[in-house]
């Protein structure tokens, strides 16, 4: 990998302002590694290097003048193909969707990055609608974890995921419905925060309405950061957008001194591969080190998968609602599937479900009274074999079976990250996941910063084939 290919968006800037650098550089740098890598982990579905490179000069051009148009100026980004961004297809993974366009809307979060001055590279993959954990679809095919090609990315952000490992653009969308950010982050070794609901406006709406945010997902937190200084701002198209933050996402704490920590291992009902497990109370070892008051405890609620189950389905029916049964026949057949559920609901499901959403979020926020932050496993597993929804040979049958421990935070809404805290036995990464109260996202940044400062994780330069997995 190029020197350029390792920098991150905060050292990009700084030389282009000492002009070391040129955006034209860094541009013409990555599209080359894309080039060059793209054919193996299939993180992008469609590049703009035309497009990409008009934007670099014009970048470039400002900074000669020392006249920046904004905090991202020259920076390379990617968005995910579920987000309409003008002059680039918005396919969702989807045979469905029309190849024709026309592509001329953008929606907030590509119009915030082009205002700050990021250049957008290109659109990275998602399943279909971005319905499951891992990332393929019938329209592009795999997308495939660069730390073991023969393994899945993670999804439903998986090629952003792929993207951030390999520093393919340094800033990358993701979106999180149910672990879309977080999954692929703890898979790749990468780092991505899911804000605070409603800090990122999102348009047009989700299908998944409230259970969805859009959120960050790069190498460093720093860049997460200047990330969201960027796109967590107003815009009148969402109808469920949040008050605008007024606080600073992130101090400059060297310690995490007077820090409240609970540390749940497993949350009381989850079977966590030992292999993780082992990985992430180091990790937690190395919080204690760094000042913070860590208590064990679980956060007090039992699994919420058929609360969160009902509204997936309920999402999904709406989702393919308007379809055609042509249409339909074109769909991944697991989506048509929990669409086809969605359609059986009745309004008493529905609000059954609501209701229990509801005393969750009392729930929470009733534990953060006593704890600032929650922290545990990001997954039970490593990544597993590409082309499954879930690990062969486990049984399982959904794709929310092995991921416990992120839904929960979709349907009560709080800011939730996975920070990389190191390679399980298998050579795999491993996240570890913080979460804190709602509007309280300075504080998940504050733990991932300070722990990744004083523990540093090593990136990938290319792809690779790993040893085979040790995955139950």
């Amino acid at each position: 990998m190029s020197e350029i290919g390792q920098l991150t968006a905060v050292q990009l800037l700084e030389h282009f302002r000492n002009k070391t650098l040129s955006p034209v550089d860094v541009t013409e740098d990555a599209l080359l590694r894309i080039e060059r890598y793209n054919p193996t982990v299939n993180a992008y579905c469609h590049v703009d290097p035309e497009g990409a490179l008009r934007t670099a000069r014009a970048s470039e051009q400002r900074w000669l003048k020392g006249e920046p148009c904004g905090a991202l100026d020259g920076v390379p980004a990617s968005i995910k193909d579920l987000t309409p961004t003008v002059g680039m297809p918005t396919r969702k993974g989807s045979r469905t969707t029309s190849a024709e366009g026309p592509w001329d809307v953008d929606a907030p979060f590509p119009a915030f990055l082009r205002k700050a001055g990021a250049v957008l590279l290109g659109k990275t993959t998602t399943p279909e609608f971005g319905w499951k954990g891992v990332t393929d679809n019938p329209l592009y095919g795999i997308t495939r974890n660069p730390w073991d090609t023969r393994t899945t990315a993670g999804g439903s952000s998986g090629g952003a995921g792929a993207a951030a490992a390999l520093n393919l653009g340094v800033l990358h969308q993701g979106s999180d419905a149910g672990g879309s950010i977080r999954i692929p982050c703890a898979f790749t070794g990468t780092f991505g925060i899911k804000p605070t609901f409603g800090y990122v406006p999102q348009w047009p709406a989700s299908s998944m309405t409230i259970l969805s945010h859009l959120g960050p997902m790069t190498r460093t937190v720093e860049d997460s950061v200047l990330m969201l200084q960027a796109v967590a701002r107003p815009d009148a198209r969402d109808g469920l957008i949040g008050a605008p933050r007024s606080t600073p996402w992130l101090s400059d704490a060297l310690d995490l001194k007077g820090l409240r920590i609970a540390y749940s291992p497993d949350f009381g009902y989850i079977d966590v591969d030992p292999q993780v497990a082992e990985v992430v109370a180091r990790a937690v070892e190395g919080l204690v080190q760094l000042g913070a008051h860590v208590e064990q405890i679980d956060p007090g609620f039992s699994d919420p998968l058929d609360v969160f189950s009902t509204l997936w389905a309920a999402g999904a029916a709406r989702l393919t609602g308007s379809m055609s049964k042509a249409q339909k026949h074109l769909l991944d057949p697991g989506l048509l599937h929990i669409a086809q559920r969605g359609e059986r609901l009745s309004l008493d499901d529905f609000n059954t479900a609501l209701e229990a959403r509801a005393a969750l979020v009392a729930r929470m926020a009733a534990f953060h009274q006593h704890y600032d932050v929650l922290v545990s496993p990001m997954l039970p597993i490593t990544a597993f074999a590409a082309g499954h929804n879930v690990p062969p040979g486990s049984g399982m049958q959904e794709w929310t079976e092995w991921t416990p421990f992120t839904y929960p935070f979709n349907l009560t809404q709080q800011p939730a990250a996975s920070v990389p805290c190191g390679l399980a036995a298998n050579g795999l990464p491993v996240g570890l996941h913080v979460v804190a109260a709602r509007f309280a996202d300075e504080q998940v940044l504050r733990v991932c910063q300070v722990y990744a400062r004083a523990f540093p994780t090593r990136h990938l330069q290319a792809p690779k084939a790993a040893t085979p997995q040790a995955n139950r």
